[in-house]
Parts: C-alpha cells; structure tokens; sequence
C-alpha cells in the first residue's frame, strides 16, 4: 500500500510542479512580441484559411489557458490572453488550437476515437466514485462477491477514463507538431523566437503526459485495493 501511496503523492506532487512551469512559461514567452504584431486571433484564422477550413469559427472565452477546440460545434475557443495577445506564447496556443481543427478537419484517427470515448468518459466520470465507494461499504459489510462486482464495473469506467487519458497524448502532442512547422514555415515565428514557440507548447504536453500517469497509478491503486489484498 506504501508504495502505491507514494506513487500517488509523487504523481500529485509532479502535477503541481508541471503546472507551475507551464504558467511561468506562458508568462515568460508573453513578454516576447511577435515581428509582425499579429495576435493569437489573426494567427489561428491564418492558419485555418491557409489550410483551407471556412468553416470553424474563433472566439473568445473567459479565464486563464482556458483555450480549446470544440468539434460540436467547430470552435477554437481562445481565453484573452491569448485571443488578443500579439507575443509568442499567444502564437503558439493559437496554433495549437487551430492543430485540432486541422486535425477534425482531415478525420485523424486518434481525435476521432478520443471524440467517440467522451460520452462513455463523461458517464464514467459521474458514476466511478460511487461506484468504487459502493463497492468499498459492501465489502466492508462482508458482501465479498456483491463488493467486488461493484468494484469491477467501477474499475472498468475508471479504465475508459486512463483509456482517454493515453489517447489524448498522441491528440495534443500532433496538434502541437502541424502548429510549430506552421508557425515557422508562415513566418510568424523565426530562429529568434522559434524554440520559445516549441518550449511553451512542449510544457502544456507535459500536463497531459503527468495526467495519463496519474490515471494509471489511480487505476493500479483501485486494483491491488479490491483484489491485491491479502489479509
């Protein structure tokens, strides 16, 4: 048990670490203005037209890195920061956005099946607690066979929620891959301010990369405590 604890904390603790570099970078690389004063919004509608999508839409949303790609509805959705911001940092996110787009837009094969697992993944998220509590009380009641059936189906989400997780790392880290080799190849960014571009989006990957591994260690933790036991 020891060990899956400290695997737990260490995992938390990292989490923490990664967030706090990804924010001192967005403001690190914010201070560094583009040549050509375009901001985040300019960069994401560029690259979509340049890639020959007419049909998503950019806009602005509240909040601090907030920014997203909605496939529902077909929106890069840029916080303010980013929308309005005319620095690298701003570039970046907005070229990463506008990646899944691009990504939605060609069908890549990875964002269609995280865009199939996110009804189950939102059921899962509603239910996998009570689930694995529901489990923990029966068995604590001595209903052994009852508690460990309900552990497994609660198990079982669990893994559909570590499934997406690991499949969204190919997602964010291709996305970030079509938006620096634009980035550069358009000229928004150049040898100066190039890695600054590379760095700040390889900080966000490590935030997906620190979640998938805590939705691991929390999965391997649910199983050695209703089946790895021995009393």
């Amino acid at each position: 048990m020891n060990v899956y604890l400290f695997l737990l904390i260490g995992i938390g603790v990292l989490g923490w670490i990664v967030q706090w570099n990804l924010n001192r970078k967005f403001k690190l690389y914010s201070q560094m203005l583009l040549n050509n004063g375009m901001t985040g919004r300019d960069v994401a509608e560029r690259m979509l037209s340049e890639n020959g999508i007419s049909d998503v839409t950019v806009r602005f949303t509240g909040g601090t890195l907030t920014d997203h790609y909605n496939p529902s509805d077909k929106t890069i959705n840029l916080s303010e920061s980013v929308y309005a911001g005319d620095n690298v940092a701003a570039a970046a996110v907005a070229a990463h956005e506008t990646g899944h787009a691009i990504q939605h837009a060609y069908a890549y094969a990875p964002l269609k099946m995280r865009s199939a697992l996110v009804p189950l993944v939102s059921f899962s998220g509603r239910w996998v607690t009570w689930l694995i509590l529901g489990g923990m009380v029966l068995l604590g009641m001595g209903q052994v066979f009852f508690g460990q059936t309900v552990a497994v189906v609660g198990i079982v989400l669990y893994g559909l929620i570590t499934l997406f997780s690991f499949i969204t790392l190919p997602v964010e880290i291709n996305a970030s891959q079509r938006a620096l080799a634009w980035l550069s190849s358009a000229g928004i960014t150049n040898s100066h301010n190039d890695e600054a571009a590379r760095d700040a989006l390889r900080s966000a990957a490590y935030t997906y990369v620190v979640a998938a591994l805590g939705a691991l260690a929390n999965l391997l933790y649910y199983v050695w405590l209703f089946f790895g036991r021995r009393d």
